[in-house]
């Protein structure tokens, strides 16, 4: 998709950086301020790796049927990390054409085919200091010491043109954190309600 082919008019919000800066936090923390408006929506993943209460709240599958959906089109977006891959469901080009805001977890690499597919991208870099992301890394104890060290190596990241981007450092209570994000989507919601319509 490209130009006036993405899809518009809502908003994507992909909420990005490496493992323990604590975004799947944030996101939560931010859908039960929306969890009575219609106008926002959060993405539950699929993910090639089971469920349990130590990860996010995810639909998970295996590897066949995650490359049976890849193959037949049936994701919206899709990219593989630490041996795992991962997925946006197709249902969230359905509410970006209905102008929702739209809130994922996303991985740095996939900002391009997001950035192509949709008409209004709004990154959200969350990062914290290295020594807050290993303690955290460490305390949720999914990692080896090996994979510890792969997740915090660090990764540029960089954005297409006419992408916002917004940082935010998350080292501190996971509330302030949040109320930026959440200040991120409300701009976004005010902006929807200024468009002209169609």
């Amino acid at each position: 998709m490209s130009g006036s082919q993405r899809i518009g008019p809502g908003t994507f919000v992909p909420v990005v950086g490496p493992s323990g800066a604590g975004k799947d936090t944030l996101i939560r923390l931010v859908a039960d301020t929306f969890a009575d408006h219609s106008g926002v929506r959060f993405v539950r993943r699929l993910v090639t790796r089971p469920a349990d209460s130590a990860t996010e709240d995810h639909d998970s599958l295996n590897e066949a049927a995650f490359a049976r959906m890849i193959g037949a089109d049936d994701v919206a977006l899709h990219w593989r990390a630490h041996g795992l891959g991962y997925a946006i469901p197709l249902i969230v080009d359905d509410w970006i054409a209905a102008g929702a805001v739209v809130i994922a977890n996303l991985s740095r690499k996939a900002i391009p085919t997001a950035a192509d597919r949709y008409s209004t991208v709004a990154v959200v870099n969350v990062t914290a200091s290295p020594d807050i992301l290993r303690a955290r890394l460490e305390g949720r104890g999914r990692e080896t010491g090996a994979d510890i060290e792969e997740r915090l190596t660090p990764v540029p990241i960089s954005v297409p043109d006419g992408v916002e981007l917004v940082e935010i450092v998350n080292d501190r209570e996971p509330e302030a954190a949040a109320r930026l994000l959440q200040g991120v989507v409300e701009r976004h919601i005010r902006e929807a309600v200024r468009q002209p319509a169609e």
